[in-house]
């Protein structure tokens, strides 16, 4: 099935077809719950074990599940109807937030949930990415890649900055609860919002059994790794890994600058903030100058967080985070372009190869950098070294995305 061809490439193009609106409103719901419930969990953990590793590494336990789910269930997206996928995988993760709710469950279960539930998280955008370019048609699909990054960053900011009012008033509890409504509302949403549409593989023959699931997450991998400018868009994905740490760190530095858990939401609302703001921003520039600045975009991710190594102060360090946001969102214009780039029938397995190893990236980056800084002892350190090395490393894929990207271009939207 190819992309439509459409006239309209703008964001209230992208508004008018009601399907899309559909997702668009499933997927505010359920960021805005998953940020509340990060928040709670974070500021819980730090709160009992004054750790700046332990902190760090719950926070990763909300990615790295993904590392395996991700791998070997995201063809699902292209074996079964995408619509089912989504709608399942909500109703699985509403099922376990709502246990993970229940007044005075053990510290180990809620995690051995969390574990779970995060394992639903990428069959579910694997489905959500390879449907919208099918819904949207080729002139609106970056549009709606644009629109989509903005709603998850908004989404981060409502929870991370009201997160801290919601727990005070509801309690931990409360806002796993809150959790679970949202993924119940996301599935009727597409349930009743969305129409029906056949997987994209064709069932095999009768009498012959389907290939194993290794066989398929090999063809997903193989797919990107044989594709050098889809390795080298991965590669730029996978950045996050260095600008991701301060998350990981922002309960124990927001302590240690003095502004306790009030300022958690604030530094974690600053790279969405930024974010945000980059993505309007390219709106304004040209689809092949946006193709072409990738790799310079992804080197600005990192460099404002080596400023850590003055030891900033709290008005300062959301400025920096701000800033690397702001570059961030060479990410929407990397992600358009790798899905352009992979034929349908396989882009759920794709983009769930893609998705894996920047979610994955971005745990074992969380996670080292509470390490680090628990080693360390200190904070302000181990964010300025991980955006030193997320510098250089940066600088390596700009090189190669200049070398394989003559030729390649995105749609202006």
């Amino acid at each position: 099935m190819t992309m439509r061809a459409d006239a309209g490439s703008g964001f209230r193009a992208a508004f008018g077809v009601a399907e899309f609106r559909v997702l668009w409103c499933a997927s505010l719901a359920s960021v805005v719950g998953d940020q509340l419930a990060r928040l709670a969990l974070s500021v819980l953990v730090f709160q009992r074990t004054g750790s700046p590793a332990w902190t760090a590494l719950t926070y990763a336990l909300t990615m790295l599940p993904g590392l395996l789910s991700g791998v070997l269930l995201t063809g699902l997206a292209d074996r079964y109807p995408r619509r089912t996928v989504m709608v399942c995988s909500d109703l699985v993760r509403a099922a376990l937030v709502a246990v993970m709710a229940l007044p005075g469950t053990p510290l180990p279960l809620v995690a051995a949930l969390l574990v779970l539930v995060q394992l639903a998280e990428p069959p579910f955008a694997a489905a959500q990415g390879a449907l919208l370019p099918l819904v949207l048609g080729d002139r609106r699909y970056e549009a709606g890649q644009s629109i989509h990054l903005i709603t998850h960053q908004v989404g981060l900011l409502l929870g991370f900055a009201g997160g801290g009012l919601v727990v005070a008033g509801l309690g931990t509890s409360g806002a796993l609860a809150v959790d679970a409504v949202t993924f119940a509302l996301s599935a009727a949403l597409l349930r009743f919002g969305l129409r029906t549409r056949p997987a994209s593989l064709t069932p095999p023959p009768s009498g012959r059994a389907a290939d194993p699931w290794f066989t398929r997450v090999r063809a997903g991998a193989g797919l990107v790794w044989h594709d050098r400018r889809l390795r080298v868009l991965v590669a730029l994905g996978c950045l996050a890994a260095f600008s991701v740490v301060p998350e990981g760190l922002a309960a124990p530095f927001s302590e240690h600058v003095g502004t306790g858990a009030a300022g958690v939401g604030v530094l974690l609302a600053a790279d969405p903030v930024g974010m945000v703001v980059g993505t309007l921003l390219l709106r304004f520039v040209p689809s092949a100058a946006r193709v072409r600045l990738l790799g310079v975009l992804a080197v600005g991710t990192s460099l404002p967080l080596v400023g850590y190594l003055a030891s900033p102060g709290f008005g300062v360090a959301v400025a920096l985070l701000a800033l690397s946001g702001l570059f961030s969102a060479y990410q929407v214009t990397a992600g358009a372009t790798f899905v352009r780039l992979v034929p349908d029938q396989h882009r759920g397995q794709a983009l769930g190869f893609a998705r894996t190893s920047l979610v994955a990236a971005q745990g074992l980056g969380v996670a080292g950098g509470g390490l680090v800084a628990q080693w360390s002892g200190s904070i302000a350190g181990s964010i300025a070294a991980a955006g030193a090395a997320g510098t250089v490393l940066a600088l390596a894929a700009a090189t190669s995305w200049s070398r394989v990207s003559a030729g390649v271009t995105t749609t202006d939207g």
